[in-house]
């Protein structure tokens, strides 16, 4: 038996052990064995007695659960088992909330709380009434945008004849005539008059994030965003624009439509919106979109890569765009990510988490720097490489020029581009030179 996410090995009893009494109780439950060091090695305890009594007091006057506090013996030595069972009610000491994930405590705070709370009283942020909302608050032509494309998704019956009231008592966008938070972060005529950030900021930069060529924001609805993000960027953002209707398109240069639009669902759909707004990257040789929200209990980033169970943050939200046919149910967005740039000749995508939130990046030169870097190359190696996507080919001379090295070393620099199928040699003798090998 090792420390685990619900084992955890302490020498000695010290009251700040309740804070991780208290992250079982709110995760899955643990165990906690006092008297035994970090190798899982019984050492003796000496005050077990008085310990056996006090513990439980502890955690039933502190916490308000109750635990199961077990002696044991082991060659001689004595120590003690806090079983810890989970609780579906959030568990606090002196008003903080712990939670234990991995083999780590962690102290939830903000949108982590918020969460939290929400997921042990049966509810999801977008579940959520809106008191001060009202249908005047709603964009009608935002739901007919929408009926319209449940019915070419023929994902749910007729409701043309419905009024706005009737449909989302249906679509369980209101309770009793009270707007919940999903209605109006889909068709709200103003979501950010209710909570902040309900906006994409998009911004065109250089090779780095240093260099800001210009910016731009787009704010609305999810139905909104949906249309004006994929608009700006091909009036401002793309040098050559890409039709967002035709989802197989696959436009050379520039990045798989299926992508794109995945990723911007993914992104509204399982964002955090009590958090940061949703941040598109556009650089000369890449596209980044981050969005605040960490992976659901459990998962973890290599699911993404494979077939994996759908666990919506924002499970209304994420009902409304599949009965619209803009996602589907069975958690295959970021495989149509992959995907899609694979059947484009083009880089995996990389998912990574950054800053409380999820970052997604596409690669639109097979050749980039990053991809280079991520290949294992040199800097010299590198250095090569640019040369030839900017002027076609390079020499040997040429190469012991730009490097200042002897005519040995940049064969070897070389012979091992041509190996490892980044180039290619041509030519014979005094008129060999590279190129880049474009099946790569």
């Amino acid at each position: 038996m090792s420390e685990s996410q619900n084992i955890e090995w302490k020498e000695s009893w010290r009251d700040e052990y309740l804070k991780w009494v208290c992250g079982f109780a709110n995760a899955i439950g643990g165990v906690i064995f006092i008297g035994k060091d970090d190798d899982g090695v019984v050492i003796n305890l000496a005050d077990y007695r008085n310990l056996l009594e006090a513990i439980p007091n502890k955690i039933r006057e502190h916490l308000g659960i109750i635990a199961e506090v077990n002696l044991h013996q082991e060659n001689g030595a004595h120590y003690l088992e806090i079983v810890v069972p989970p609780y579906t009610v959030p568990v606090s000491l002196r008003g903080r909330y712990y939670y234990r994930t991995g083999s780590t405590k962690l102290e939830l705070t903000g949108n982590t709380l918020n969460e939290f709370l929400l997921k042990k009283s049966g509810k999801t942020w977008d579940n959520v009434p809106e008191a001060v909302a009202t249908f005047n608050d709603i964009d009608s032509e935002s739901v007919k945008a929408f009926i319209k494309d449940t019915q070419k998704s023929g994902r749910m019956p007729d409701v043309s004849d419905l009024s706005i009231e009737e449909l989302f008592e249906k679509l369980r966008l209101s309770d009793n005539g009270e707007i919940k938070r999903a209605a109006i972060i889909l068709f709200g005529k103003d979501p950010n008059r209710f909570y902040p950030n309900v906006m994409v900021k998009i911004g065109r930069f250089g090779n780095d994030d240093a260099d800001l060529k210009f910016q731009e924001t787009e704010e609305g609805n999810l139905i909104q965003l949906l249309k004006n993000v994929p608009n700006q960027l091909n009036y401002k953002f793309f040098t050559k624009p890409i039709d967002f209707e035709g989802m197989l398109r696959v436009e050379k240069g520039e990045y798989p439509v299926a992508a794109l639009r995945e990723m911007l669902l993914n992104a509204l759909v399982h964002r955090t919106y009590m958090g940061s707004m949703i941040q598109l990257r556009v650089y000369d040789n890449k596209l980044t979109l981050w969005n605040e929200g960490n992976l659901p209990e459990g998962m973890e980033l290599e699911s993404l890569k494979r077939h994996h169970i759908s666990r919506p943050r924002n499970p209304i939200i994420a009902d409304i765009c599949f009965k619209a046919g803009y996602i589907d149910s069975w958690g295959r967005g970021t495989l149509k990510i992959i995907n899609s740039c694979k059947e484009a000749g083009l880089p995996e995508p990389t998912i990574t988490a950054l800053d409380g939130g999820i970052l997604v990046t596409l690669f639109k030169d097979k050749y980039s720097t990053e991809q280079l870097k991520s290949l294992g190359l040199s800097e010299r190696q590198i250095a090569a490489v640019e040369f030839v996507k900017v002027n076609g080919k390079i020499t040997n001379n040429e190469l012991q020029l730009l490097l200042n090295l002897s005519e040995r070393t940049i064969l070897r620099e070389l012979d091992d581009l041509v190996n490892n199928n980044i180039l290619v040699r041509k030519g014979e003798k005094k008129g060999t030179f590279y190129e880049l090998n474009n099946s790569f």
